[in-house]
């Protein structure tokens, strides 16, 4: 990679990092990014390493930042790590497509974060409650809030990127 690739690679990092933390924050305006019901906007963008690998490293960084906000250390270690993962499989399913449309890289960030804070929530959150019923209820709860954003937000916004060619090969 050349000095301005890198240096490209860098800055679209940072502003993805930037927007997903900004996003967040703005939804926990309105009660909906942290616990059991989140509606996180700025999870549209977990589509994006669809596009650019930057993407990557740009979501997880930008996820750690919003989770400072939790005041929560295990939603900053698992929330992040999750959404390493998440955008690590997204990016190894951008290429198989149904009728155009990449619906495969989609679903790592429903399923993952449907598993990983499902588990936290249970874990960290109601230790009192019976752990395989409390991580079931939150693994759903969380994991529909992600399919509405992924889906119902993130397939429009996914249309719009390509359209305008936002990330350029």
């Amino acid at each position: 990679m050349s000095r301005k690739g890198k240096i490209d690679f860098i800055i679209t990092g940072a502003l993805i990092a930037a927007a997903y933390a900004g996003l967040t924050y703005l939804c926990n305006a309105f009660g909906l990014a942290y616990g059991q019901i989140q509606l996180r906007l700025s999870e549209v963008l977990t589509i994006l390493p669809v596009f650019t690998s930057a993407a990557i490293p740009g979501l997880t960084i930008g996820c750690f930042l919003a989770n400072i906000g939790s005041f929560n250390a295990a939603d900053m270690v698992f929330g992040t790590a999750a959404t390493l993962a998440a955008a690590v499989l997204t990016y190894f399913l951008k290429d198989f497509r149904i009728k155009g449309l990449p619906i495969l890289a989609f679903l790592p960030p429903v399923l993952v974060n449907a598993i990983v804070i499902g588990l936290e929530i249970a874990f960290f959150f109601m230790p009192e409650a019976d752990f395989f019923w409390a991580f079931v209820i939150s693994g759903l709860q969380v994991g529909l809030g992600q399919l509405i954003v992924c889906f119902v937000f993130g397939i429009p916004f996914y249309l719009v990127v390509k359209k305008y060619r936002i990330f350029k090969k």
